[in-house]
């Protein structure tokens, strides 16, 4: 089929990118002449390190290129004789190699982001300390599937450049007026300031409310999950946070035990939806997640 040719022609036209291997001949003379030994040494290093980013990433997509041929029909015999490789060999890599599913946070290096707040008492900037437990454990689950990160914060005021590659924030319209702006982008779910925030579902018009913000107070907090586009329009950004700081550890739980899931219901299209998290009062740690709202898919609105 069309689609299915789509897919082969994708995973064989990126696999020809690392022919003859992944250093290019005339990168290596290009290097090679460097006469700055220090300088030579640091180019073929940062060279060396692209392009085991590179082989890493062209091995992902070879996997997801298998598995999306294989759930659309094709037995594995049929996709060897396609691409002109034995069936043992779409068996193997099939198996090996980092999974499809990291994608769902970027490619090579992804920069996780997290809001500076200011002190109450001094005023100095400080990161929270549940902000700080996310980042870790998000950046663990990346590094597990041979994903790069670096970390970032959003400075006080709020001001962020967006429009960059393989951006993961934790971060509301509360402390970021840019951030706002992005949420704005989605067609289907906003946040609202009122005595408290909230989120709105405007198509089955349900509004979450933190239950720390109720009377008496429940250990249960809603957050936000998504993939909006960019300001330039040149690319996508991975947004989560929480109304408080545990609906925020709750994505992240949501994110490790469900992630196979959802890269099968959206990849790395746009989409959004409603976390919710009930969890233990005294340490704020997750002990039940699910998804609250229906998971939209942009693309579909």
């Amino acid at each position: 089929s069309r689609g299915i040719d789509a897919i082969l022609s994708r995973g064989l036209d990126s696999s020809a990118m690392i022919r003859g291997g992944p250093l290019p001949s005339n990168d290596v003379e290009r290097i090679a002449a460097i006469e700055d030994p220090y300088q030579l040494l640091r180019v073929a290093t940062e060279r060396l390190n692209a392009a085991q980013q590179e082989v890493t990433e062209l091995s992902r997509l070879r996997r997801r290129v298998i598995q999306e041929l294989h759930a659309q029909g094709m037995s594995y015999a049929q996709i060897a004789k396609e691409a002109g490789l034995t069936r043992g060999r779409i068996h193997q890599i099939r198996h090996t190699g980092p999974a499809p599913e990291g994608a769902f946070f970027g490619q090579g290096t992804i920069t996780l982001v997290t809001p500076l707040k200011r002190e109450a008492r001094q005023a100095r900037p400080v990161v929270a300390v549940e902000d700080v437990a996310a980042a870790k454990r998000l950046e663990d689950l990346a590094r597990g599937f041979d994903l790069a990160v670096e970390l970032e914060h959003v400075p006080l005021g709020g001001e962020i450049d967006l429009n960059r590659p393989n951006l993961v924030v934790i971060c509301g319209p509360r402390l970021s007026t840019v951030m706002g702006e992005l949420y704005e982008r989605d067609p289907v779910l906003e946040w609202v300031k009122e005595d408290v925030w909230t989120l709105h579902d405007t198509r089955t018009d349900e509004r979450y409310r933190s239950g720390s913000d109720d009377d008496p107070a429940r250990p249960v907090d809603y957050a936000y999950l998504g993939r909006l586009p960019r300001p330039d329009g040149a690319g996508n950004v991975l947004v989560f946070t929480g109304i408080h700081p545990q609906g925020t550890l709750g994505v992240v739980r949501l994110l490790q035990t469900e992630l196979t899931a959802l890269w099968g219901q959206v990849a790395d299209k746009p989409f959004s939806t409603i976390v919710a998290t009930e969890y233990a009062p005294d340490s704020g740690e997750p002990v039940k997640v699910e998804l609250a709202s229906p998971l939209y898919r942009h693309e579909e609105e």
